[in-house]
């Protein structure tokens, strides 16, 4: 492709101008090619008029210690960071947030000059959705939480912060559930977590006011798995889940039929890129028309 025919190409993906003074943005993972982040980014970008691009780069975790070089030696300014590199970048950063410290995860890079400084949008961008989506005051509310990522963590620590009565965290590896429960502990005052295997799975559904899947069970194209029998929930549940990709996983669709609420992963989704892009540009991110843009890849299949 020329230089002429490239320059077109990257223009019409994004709608601003590409030239010398144009701003390289990414997310890195390991797969990626399924991400939206793109479609969504360069949106953003065409709505605010700044000279950006943003792109998917598949990096195994081989490559990673010589990606963050590159992002120093090419200025790339901005970096989403998806599975499964949230913890083994931290240590290749120049400084971590308190937040993201806490946590124990980094998804946003920003580069200040080559002085690289990790974030995590997570967990204040799910939050930020369930209250505008499902369930605006969360004081009280007793959650399930299905899996022990690294997204839990992030969803761990705004949880705690908005005054919720208990956290079950539940896992296949209890011992993975028991370490991050001990890690959040003491998090806010009178917080109650605990840990339980797939064992205790069933009752705990039952006891929860809100559960939530964090886990990639159900994500395209696995689509026929699901966290939790939706059987164990009661009705008036809400059923929440990370997974924006199909947006309604069988787990939500199955929830919806036993009389619960469901809310899916898209707003997590929008809201943490969101963010992200404040942290970048200083700017406030068009939220309405990023979701727009991701909904239409979704119809178009693009």
């Amino acid at each position: 492709m020329s230089a002429a025919n490239l320059n077109t190409f990257h223009a019409g993906q994004t709608g601003n101008r590409v030239d010398s003074h144009t701003v390289l943005y990414c997310v890195i993972g390991d797969p990626i090619q399924h991400s939206k982040s793109p479609v969504m980014m360069n949106r953003a970008f065409r709505e605010t008029g700044l000279n950006g691009i943003y792109t998917a780069f598949h990096i195994t975790g081989e490559q990673l210690p010589d990606f963050i070089t590159g992002v120093r030696a090419m200025g790339i300014r901005g970096i989403n960071v998806t599975i499964p590199h949230k913890l083994a970048v931290m240590p290749l950063l120049d400084e971590i947030d308190e937040s993201a410290q806490a946590i124990g995860a980094v998804n946003t890079i920003v580069n200040n000059n080559g002085r690289l400084v990790g974030y995590n949008t997570d967990g204040i961008g799910y939050v930020r959705s369930l209250k505008e989506e499902a369930e605006p005051d969360l004081s009280g509310k007793r959650i399930l939480v299905v899996g022990a990522g690294g997204a839990t963590r992030g969803i761990l620590y705004a949880l705690a912060r908005e005054g919720v009565s208990s956290i079950t965290i539940a896992n296949r590896t209890v011992a993975r559930a028991e370490e991050m429960a001990a890690a959040f502990e003491g998090q806010a005052e009178g917080l109650r977590l605990h840990a339980i295997g797939h064992e205790g799975l069933k009752k705990a559904c039952g006891d929860a006011d809100i559960v939530i899947n964090t886990t990639s069970l159900g994500m395209h194209p696995k689509v026929d798995e699901t966290p939790a029998d939706a059987g164990w929930l009661v009705p008036g549940t809400i059923a929440s889940d990370l997974i924006y990709n199909p947006m309604t996983t069988r787990f939500l669709a199955e929830a919806k039929q036993q009389g619960c609420k469901i809310h899916s992963g898209l707003g997590m989704f929008i809201y943490q890129g969101a963010y992200a892009f404040e942290f970048w540009t200083g700017q406030e991110a068009p939220v309405e028309a990023m979701r727009s843009a991701v909904l239409e890849a979704f119809r178009t299949g693009r």
